[in-house]
C-alpha cells in the first residue's frame, strides 16, 4: 500500500543553544549558537536530508523559540502538520557545550515543556496509518502522560501495518535519576526503567541503542545478556552502536559472542562533538530499512551519516545530505578532521540550503558613494540619505505587488531602518561589505567583516562588488583574491550566503571572454559564491561560456544576476532577451536605473516623498515586467521548438 509518509518521528522538538567557544567549560561559555534540536526532530532533518519523507508529532509553544522549530522542520521538508501549538508551556531549551573530546556537557531545560505534552488528541488512526514507520524516543517513555501517547500511538500502528521503531535514547536527567547539572551523563543503573521500557519492546520492529541504552533497556550492564532479554521481548531486528567502533545488527538469535553479529564498520575520523551522533545514525539507518535495502548498507549508511555529524558543531544542521553521503561514501576524505576538508564541507552546506529562489527580481540601493555626491551637490545633509532609503523601500514593496522571488539589496550605514520591515516577510534580502570604490578591495568594517555579520539576521546575504579584471597584475589579483577568500570564511562562519559582483575596470580593454576568464580564476582560488551579479553578456555565446564555468566549477550555484549599470530600460529589455534563455541566469539586481531620477528629483526639492515612491514603483514593476515577458518569449519558443 502507497503511503504519503516514510517516519512519524513522535517526541523531543527543542532549541539547542550550542556554546561557540571550544574547550571551556559551560561555565565560561560566552556566546552561543541557536540550532533546532531534540533527538527526534534532528532525525526527521537527517530524514528529509536523506530524500525520506518524515512528519513530526510533537507540540512547541505559543512562542519565539516554537515557531523557530516549527519553520526550521518546515524549511527542511518535515511535515509540520502534526505540530501542535501548546498555549501554556514554553519550548524546551538545551545549553550545550564541546570541552574536550570526551566531555560534552549539557543542562535541559525541559520543566513542563511542551513536548512533553503530547496527547493522545494530538493524533488519530488516519495520520499513523499515512506513515511506512512510526519512531519512539525513550524520553516520552518517562512521563505518564507521554507513556500513554506513545502506547496509543504504537497500538494504531501495529493496527494498521505501521512499522515501530524505538530509539533508546537514555537520558538519565529525564528519567530523574541524577541532577539537572549531569545532563551529560549517559546511564545510571535502574531496574524501574528497565522495567518501565521493557513493557513498549513487545509491539516494536526495530530498537537502536549504545550499549549503555542497551543496558537500560534489557536489565543487565551485560551486553549479551541484556540483548538476550530483550530478544525475549521481541522479534525486533535489534542494532548496538558502538561509536568509532561502528554497529552490530541482531535479526535472530543472540550470539556467544557481541561480534558475531552483523558488523557494520565505522569509519576513522576525529570527534569534534559527539552530542548529534546517535540521531544521524539513527537517520541513515532508516533511510535504507525503510526501503528494505540491505542491512549492511543501512549500517553503512547509518555509520557514516553519524561520521559526518561527529566532525561538526551543532546537531540537525549537521546532518549530510543525500549527495554528501553518496560523495563520502564512494571517496571518503584526505583527512580524519573532516569539518577541515573543504570540497566536503561545500557540498554539505550547498546540498543542504533551505531557502529556495527559482528567480529573483532585486531593486538595489546600496549605494552611499553616489548618493553622498548626490547630497553634496544639492547642499543637503548625508542623513537624508536614510530618508530617501526608506522612500526607495517603499516603492519596491509597492511596485512587486504579489509576486514571488522579489528582493533588495541595501546597506547598513545610510538603510538601517529598511532592514527590520523587510526581514522574515519573504524577500531575498542582501547587504553589501566592500568599501565603496576599493581596488585592491577592501571591506567597510576593515579586518573585523565576520564580527559585523554576526549582528546580521540570518537570512541576510552578503554582496561584494569587486573591481577584478583577469588580465590584472598577478600582485593585485592575489591581494583580491584573498580579500574574497575572507569574505567567503567570514560568510561560512556565521552562516550566510554571499554574493559576488564583477566589474571589470573600465579603463581596461575587455571582450566577450572576460567575465568567464574572472569567475575561473576566482574559483581555481577555491571561492565558491552562492550567487554572482554580473553586468550583461552582450551575446549567447557569451553567456553560454560563463554558464560553463560555473556549472563545471559548481554546479549548485545558484545562478547569475544581471546588473543594470544605470543603462536605460530599452538596454535592459535588450539584455534580458539575450539572457532569458539561458537557465543560469536568475533575474536581475538593478538600482540606479530604477532610482535616479527620483534620486535628482527628491534632493533637489522637485519631487515630494509621494512622488519618489510612486515613481520607484512604477519602473520597478515595468522592470519585473519587461524580465516575466523576456522568460514566457522564451518558454514559448521552447515548447513551440519541441513540439
Amino acid at each position: 500500500m502507497s503511503r504519503k509518509l516514510d517516519v512519524i518521528c513522535m517526541g523531543r522538538a527543542a532549541v539547542d543553544l550550542y556554546g561557540e567557544q571550544i574547550g571551556g567549560r559551560l561555565e565560561d561559555m560566552l556566546t552561543f549558537t541557536k540550532y533546532m534540536g531534540g533527538s527526534p526532530a534532528n532525525t526527521a532533518v537527517g530524514m528529509a536530508r536523506l530524500g525520506l519523507k518524515p512528519a513530526m508529532l510533537t507540540r512547541v509553544g505559543d512562542e519565539h523559540n516554537g515557531r523557530f522549530v516549527r519553520e526550521t522542520l518546515q524549511a527542511e521538508g518535515v511535515d509540520v502538520s502534526h505540530v501542535t501549538t501548546d498555549p501554556k508551556r514554553l519550548t524546551a531549551l538545551v545549553f550545550l557545550g564541546i570541552q574536550n573530546r570526551d566531555t560534552f556537557p549539557l543542562i535541559f531545560y525541559r520543566d513542563q515543556c511542551a513536548d512533553m505534552a503530547i496527547s493522545e488528541d494530538d493524533f488519530d488512526q488516519s495520520f499513523i496509518a499515512s506513515s511506512k514507520a512510526l519512531l519512539l524516543s525513550g524520553t516520552h517513555l518517562s512521563q505518564p502522560k507521554t507513556y500513554a501517547s506513545c502506547r496509543k500511538a504504537m497500538t494504531l500502528a501495529k493496527a494498521a501495518g505501521t512499522r515501530v521503531v524505538l530509539d533508546i535514547d537514555y537520558r538519565p536527567v529525564l528519567w530523574g535519576l541524577t541532577s539537572p547539572g549531569m545532563g551529560e551523563q549517559r546511564f545510571v543503573p535502574s531496574d524501574e526503567v528497565s522495567a518501565h521500557v521493557q513493557t513498549v519492546i513487545s509491539a516494536c520492529d526495530l530498537v537502536v541503542g549504545t550499549e549503555e541504552e542497551i543496558h537500560i533497556a534489557g536489565g543487565s550492564t551485560d551486553t549479551l545478556v541484556a540483548l538476550r532479554r530483550l530478544r525475549e521481548l521481541s522479534h525486533a531486528t535489534l542494532v548496538v552502536k558502538r561509536g568509532p567502533m561502528g554497529c552490530v545488527v541482531f535479526e535472530g538469535a543472540i550470539p556467544d559472542e557481541i561480534d558475531q553479529g552483523l558488523k557494520g564498520p565505522g569509519f576513522p575520523v576525529d570527534v569534534y562533538n559527539v552530542l548529534g551522533a546517535g540521531d544521524a545514525f539513527m537517520a541513515g539507518f532508516l533511510r535504507g530499512w525503510i526501503r528494505n535495502e540491505p542491512l549492511t548498507r543501512c549500517c553503512a549508511y547509518a555509520n557514516a551519516c553519524g561520521a559526518l555529524v561527529v566532525s561538526r558543531h551543532g546537531c540537525a544542521p549537521a546532518m549530510a545530505s543525500w549527495e554528501e553521503l553518496q560523495f563520502f561514501l564512494a571517496h571518503g576524505s584526505h583527512t580524519r578532521r573532516l569539518r577541515e576538508d573543504p570540497q566536503l564541507e561545500h557540498l554539505h552546506r550547498v546540498s543542504t540550503r533551505t531557502r529556495n529562489w527559482e528567480e529573483l527580481v532585486i531593486l538595489a540601493f546600496d549605494h552611499r558613494m553616489q548618493l553622498e555626491e548626490l547630497a553634496d551637490r544639492h547642499s543637503a545633509d548625508h542623513a537624508r540619505i536614510k530618508a530617501f532609503k526608506l522612500l526607495i523601500a517603499e516603492g519596491a514593496r509597492q511596485g512587486a505587488g504579489k509576486r514571488s522571488g522579489v528582493g533588495i539589496i541595501v546597506d547598513g550605514r545610510f538603510g538601517e531602518d529598511v532592514f527590520p520591515p523587510m526581514t522574515g516577510q519573504g524577500w531575498w534580502v542582501a547587504r553589501p561589505v566592500e568599501l565603496p570604490g576599493s581596488r585592491p578591495l577592501q571591506f567597510e568594517a576593515g579586518m573585523h567583516l565576520a564580527t559585523a555579520m554576526r549582528t546580521w539576521p540570518g537570512e541576510h546575504v552578503a554582496k561584494c562588488l569587486v573591481s577584478y579584471h583577469p588580465h590584472d597584475p598577478l600582485a593585485l589579483r592575489e591581494i583580491q583574491l584573498l580579500r574574497l577568500a575572507e569574505l567567503q570564511k567570514a560568510s561560512v562562519d556565521t552562516f550566510h550566503e554571499f554574493l559576488i559582483e564583477v566589474i571589470p575596470p573600465r579603463d581596461l580593454p575587455s571582450d566577450s571572454s572576460t567575465l568567464a576568464e574572472a569567475l575561473e580564476q576566482i574559483y581555481q582560488a577555491g571561492i565558491f559564491p552562492d550567487w554572482w551579479k554580473l553586468p550583461p553578456a552582450t551575446s549567447a555565446n557569451e553567456w553560454e561560456s560563463i554558464a560553463e564555468v560555473i556549472t563545471r566549477n559548481d554546479p549548485h550555484c545558484r545562478g547569475v544576476l544581471i546588473l543594470g549599470l544605470e543603462a536605460s530600460e530599452d538596454m535592459l529589455e535588450r539584455s534580458f532577451q539575450v539572457a532569458a534563455p539561458h537557465a543560469i541566469c536568475r533575474g536581475f539586481a538593478v538600482g540606479r536605473s530604477i532610482f535616479a531620477d527620483a534620486a535628482t528629483g527628491w534632493f533637489s526639492g522637485q519631487m515630494s516623498d509621494a512622488d519618489v515612491v510612486q515613481c520607484i514603483a512604477e519602473r520597478y514593476a515595468r522592470l519585473i515586467t519587461l524580465w516575466d515577458a523576456s522568460r514566457a518569449t522564451q518558454s514559448v519558443e521552447a515548447t513551440a521548438t519541441t513540439v
